[in-house]
């Protein structure tokens, strides 16, 4: 098969590779589209290297067709149209997945549209949901709003009933976020985030704060909980140290988690997978929450591609298509 490699460390190129080996309990998917994410970027660069025994091939998320169902295997059948979550061997024509990490493709949607889903909305409920255990009525703020996270953040916090606050880095970007259901998009180049939650009518203090930039906010992300309130770091896109004031920790009852979906065991993952499709699986059906395509461009081009996303202006996700026809509805 073909996969994207580094050619003398640097450029990707789209090379004849092995084809994976199934493990037990996984499934041969013909892969149709994959999607980018920064952890492509890091790991290409050396700073995120792919949990023990996956695949050094980029990559976190797929949409194709079953092509191969070992024998002991139940539930799956060769054919069905299905995205999943990776922990790496996505830019390829072909990719082992465990079976209980396939997600079927709702009906009338594109497989270029299915592979924009898995990782942005799986990270997004994690933290949302399990981690900061967001609550109907509470007030959240997404930093990176028009990001794959951000506008999946954005979307499932708006149907779970939450008053939404989100940063961008545009008008272009404010107004996608505001297209979400964001109550409020502050482009935190102009204005100063914390000053306009403040002086909103439904603002002042926020329950939940997920966070990609790290640092340079951390002061006013402190300034901005409320008592009992949760932040979870996802990223430090920004910067990677910040002082705190334990007393001040200690007056909100606050909590500070910090966050990875790529590392954790199977087993949790595959728990995820459940608890989001039992929340959001309706919604994905009906089509309340869907992922924003921002680009497609040929896995060919997956150096195009990188280089669009390190310039940081797309809303919503990159998406690399493998196989002719992914971009078709079904």
């Amino acid at each position: 098969m073909k996969a994207i490699v580094s050619v003398d460390g640097d450029t990707l190129a789209w090379r004849e590779v092995p084809e994976p080996r199934l493990r037990p309990g996984e499934v041969l998917v013909d892969v149709h589209a994959t999607a980018l994410n920064r952890a492509d970027l890091a790991q290409r660069a050396g700073h995120y290297p792919p949990p023990p025994g996956e695949s050094e091939i980029l990559g976190l998320e797929v949409a194709g067709v079953v092509a191969e169902v070992p024998a002991g295997v139940r539930g799956v059948h060769r054919g069905d149209r299905v995205c999943a979550l990776l922990a790496g061997g996505g830019y390829a024509e072909r990719v082992a997945v465990p079976a209980m990490m396939l997600m079927a493709v709702p009906e009338g949607w594109s497989l270029v549209q299915a592979a924009a889903l898995p990782e942005a909305a799986l990270t997004s409920f994690l933290n949302l949901f399990l981690e900061a255990e967001l609550r109907p009525g509470e007030r959240v703020l997404v930093h990176g709003g028009a990001s794959g996270v951000g506008t999946a953040a954005i979307a499932q916090a708006r149907l779970a009933g939450a008053t939404v606050f989100a940063t961008a880095g545009s008008q272009e970007k404010v107004t996608a976020c505001h297209a979400l259901g964001a109550d409020l998009a502050i482009d935190y180049r102009r204005e100063d985030f914390a000053d306009r939650i403040r002086a909103h009518p439904a603002g002042g203090e926020v329950d939940v704060i997920l966070d990609m930039v790290g640092e340079p906010y951390f002061e006013r992300n402190m300034d901005l909980l409320a008592v009992g309130g949760r932040m979870v770091f996802i990223a430090t896109m920004g910067g990677r140290h910040a002082t705190l004031d334990i007393r001040r920790l200690m007056a909100r009852r606050a909590t500070l988690k910090g966050s990875t979906l790529r590392a954790r065991p199977q087993e949790e993952k595959i728990r995820i997978r459940e608890a989001f499709l039992e929340r959001f699986g309706q919604a994905l059906a009906e089509g309340r929450l869907a992922p924003t395509v921002f680009a497609v461009l040929p896995i060919a081009e997956a150096e195009r591609a990188h280089a669009l996303m390190r310039v940081n202006e797309n809303i919503g996700k990159i998406v690399l298509q493998v196989r002719e026809g992914a971009e078709r509805a079904v």
